[in-house]
C-alpha cells in the first residue's frame, strides 16, 4: 500500500472514488463540477490537495484537504473535504494512512489542527474518526446563496 499525492495520470481512478463519495452523500456530481475539482487538484497555486492510496497500481482511497485561515488564531488550520475508501478495502487500515499522511503535511505546514466533517448517521466511518481525532461540541448549518 502507497500513500502518495495525486497526479495527473490518476484522473480515472480519481473520478471513480469520488463518484463513490459522491454516491454515499446522495449528491449529484456534474460534469463542469467535476473538471473544476480537478483542475483545482492540479493546480499548484491551488489550496486544495489530494493524496490517494494506491495498491497494485489501482486507487482504493483518496483524500482532498486544504490550510484554511482560523481568525480567532491567527494561522492556518488544516480542513479535510473528502475522505472515501473503496468498499473492498475498508477495514484495512487505509484512511488511517491518509490521516497520517494530511498530519504530516500539517506539522510541516505549522498546522496545530486539522477539522473534518461526516454525517452523523455515517457510523463506520465514525469508529474509525473516534480512534483518530475527538468529536467536537460543534453543531454545522449551512446556509443556501442561490
Amino acid at each position: 500500500m502507497k500513500i502518495r499525492k495525486i497526479s495527473s495520470d490518476d484522473y480515472m481512478g480519481w473520478l471513480n472514488l469520488y463518484k463513490i463519495y459522491a454516491d454515499h452523500y446522495n449528491i449529484k456530481l456534474s460534469l463542469a463540477g467535476i473538471s473544476i475539482t480537478w483542475g483545482w487538484l492540479m493546480d499548484r497555486n491551488h489550496p486544495t490537495r489530494g493524496i490517494v492510496a494506491e495498491n497494485n497500481e489501482e486507487l482504493v482511497g483518496l483524500a482532498q484537504y486544504r490550510a484554511m485561515p482560523s481568525p480567532l488564531r491567527g494561522h492556518d488550520i488544516g480542513f479535510i473535504d473528502d475522505l472515501v475508501v473503496l468498499p473492498s478495502y475498508r477495514g484495512k487500515k487505509i484512511s488511517k494512512k491518509l490521516f497520517n499522511k494530511i498530519k504530516l503535511t500539517g506539522v510541516k505546514s505549522g498546522w496545530k489542527t486539522i477539522r473534518w466533517i461526516t454525517r452523523d448517521n455515517n457510523y463506520q466511518a465514525r469508529c474509525v474518526y473516534d480512534q483518530i481525532g475527538h468529536k467536537t461540541d460543534w453543531n454545522l448549518y449551512e446556509m443556501e446563496c442561490e
